[in-house]
């Protein structure tokens, strides 16, 4: 599976964004699937992740009620929609994918196995 983020920019605070994921070289409708960012001088977080197509959905403490994961399995794409933004969701978002992983190993990005190449987002105050 091949994953390609997109969507990334530059925002004012309170404004939204929606960023996507797009994947290639098979299905990943039984997939897991899960947002991690990096800002700066920081560890790559968990932001969300979704089990599979039409399955439970995880949020980050800090992104909940503002972000949404979601899927579009005709397209094989995963958007992650932002609002309400703020200056510390400014960093590179990643998507990444994996098969089997399990419910608690969600927020923990070694489960994954696929990766895209990040998308920045920046958010001004």
């Amino acid at each position: 599976v091949q994953l390609q983020a997109s969507g990334g920019g530059l925002v004012q605070a309170g404004e939204s964004l929606r960023i996507s994921c797009a994947a290639s070289g098979r299905s990943f409708s039984t997939y897991a699937v899960g947002w991690f960012r990096q800002a700066p001088g920081k560890e790559r977080e968990f932001v969300t992740a979704s089990r599979w197509s039409g399955g439970s959905t995880y949020y980050a403490d800090s992104v909940k009620g503002r972000f949404t994961i979601s899927r579009d399995n005709a397209k094989n794409t995963v958007y992650l929609q932002m609002n309400s933004l703020k200056p510390e969701d400014t960093a590179v978002y990643y998507c990444a994918a994996g098969l089997g992983i399990i419910m608690s190993s969600l927020n923990n990005r070694h489960a994954y196995a696929y990766w895209g190449q990040g998308t920045l987002v920046t958010v001004s105050s």
